[in-house]
């Protein structure tokens, strides 16, 4: 039997999980991790120490710097110790407050295996992107296939060319598993190239079609956190119409104390037709770590409705959000000031990519893109109008380095 291959990543969904920092010094001076993640052997001397950013519940195996490089406990450590010794490198590390022995793990080995057309979607970077050291390289991946008959006898690996990516072997995964080891999440990248959906009997009308497309959303929104039961549907419909004729957001409360807003109707089927579809073909996110009392009051649900607006009233912003990341301004009515430019707008970033949120979604109809939403700072805004597109990039690059990536929040330093 050929061997199975899985991602392995952090369970995003453990309640109220530890946050940790980036690796420190004996100084206490941040450690340039880059050398953790080019996927070969190095060498670090000297202690290494980990603060706790946010003291929720420990975990044996939580990734850093941002959300790729594993620290793990010893339990973990020794699974891959003994089945991938020539495969990774284990440097101690001492976590503020915990008694225990932890790992920092570099992953020494990297296989050239992507397998392009197996995956869901591959994007590279081009000459018109304005990243003239980048271009040929990966860009995006999503929903990932290996080729397995590349991989040798490597257990635990990076992928060549997409090193945020930590690949076991199936052995490994059912080592790990049978530990009891807490905040390992596992996403087979072998097999079928695209998420599947249980198979469902053709729907005879629209509105079993509706039905059909409920289920589906809502299955895809548990997987991301704690779903509230009732969804928020307006009283009064107002603004341009959703595809079918109905619209509603999703309240999903999320690890590390973070709320998640989606609407919930953009992918509805159209009426009148003969087949299923994906109406608009997305469905947009905005998540926020800053507290909110009342959702339905909040600046963050505010900026999402309006958002849904433009996208339901404008096929060039559908078009734009479906294809890659675009910048819109919306009204700045009500909102926070520090969000509102002096014209009295909102700028929003739409498409940032995450490692925490999938970019797409299955339905019986098709698949669906998830659209994060993520506000930027009147300064922010500005530099991306002067500088063009390859403001944006920057903007985004900028985004990824401080491990903001699409969260949205009212207060925070602008990062131009």
């Amino acid at each position: 039997m050929a061997q199975r291959y899985f991602e392995l990543t952090e369970d995003m969904t453990s309640p109220d999980r530890w946050l940790l920092g980036n690796p420190l010094d004996e100084r206490g001076e941040e450690v340039r991790t880059r050398r953790f993640m080019s996927g070969e052997p190095t060498r670090f001397n000297g202690l290494l120490r980990v603060p706790v950013h946010h003291p929720g519940t420990p975990l044996d195996f939580t990734r850093v710097d941002p959300g790729a490089i594993p620290v793990v406990t010893e339990k973990v450590a020794r699974v891959l110790a003994e089945l991938a010794p020539g495969d990774v490198q284990l440097f101690p590390v001492e976590v503020q407050s915990r008694p225990e022995a932890y790992f920092l793990v570099n992953v020494a080995r990297l296989v050239k295996c992507i397998d392009d057309e197996a995956s869901t979607e591959v994007l590279y970077w081009k000459p018109e992107d304005g990243r003239p050291e980048k271009v040929g390289q990966y860009r995006d991946v999503y929903g990932m296939r290996i080729d397995p008959s590349q991989v040798a006898d490597a257990k635990v690996f990076r992928p060549s060319g997409w090193r945020v990516a930590l690949i076991v072997a199936s052995d490994v995964k059912e080592a790990l598993e049978r530990t009891g080891a807490t905040g390992l999440d596992f996403r087979e990248v072998t097999g079928p190239g695209r998420q599947s959906v249980e198979p469902q009997p053709l729907a005879r009308s629209h509105m079993d079609w509706l039905r059909q497309a409920d289920a589906a959303r809502e299955a895809a929104w548990r997987t991301l956190g704690e779903l509230e039961e009732a969804a928020i549907v307006p009283i009064v419909s107002v603004g341009p119409e959703w595809p079918g004729q109905r619209r509603a957001w999703r309240v999903i409360h999320r690890a590390m104390r973070r709320l998640l807003l989606v609407t919930d109707g953009l992918s509805d089927p159209f009426p009148g037709h003969e087949a299923p579809s994906v109406g608009f073909g997305l469905e947009l996110a905005i998540e926020t770590d800053e507290p909110v009392q009342d959702v339905q009051g909040s600046w963050a649900l505010g900026v999402l409705q309006r958002v849904a607006n433009e996208v339901a009233e404008h096929e060039r912003v559908r078009t734009a959000a479906l294809t890659g990341q675009l910048t819109m301004e919306v009204s700045g009515k009500e909102m926070p000031r520090s969000l509102v430019t002096q014209e009295g707008r909102v700028g929003v970033l739409l498409g940032l990519a995450s490692n925490t949120l999938p970019r797409h979604f299955a339905t019986p109809a098709g698949e669906v893109r998830l659209v994060t939403v993520k506000t930027l700072l009147p300064s922010e805004l500005a530099y991306r109008v002067q500088h063009g597109k390859q403001g944006r990039e920057e903007l985004v690059r900028r985004f990824v380095e401080n491990g903001e990536e699409h969260l949205s929040r009212a207060r925070r330093r602008a990062v131009v």
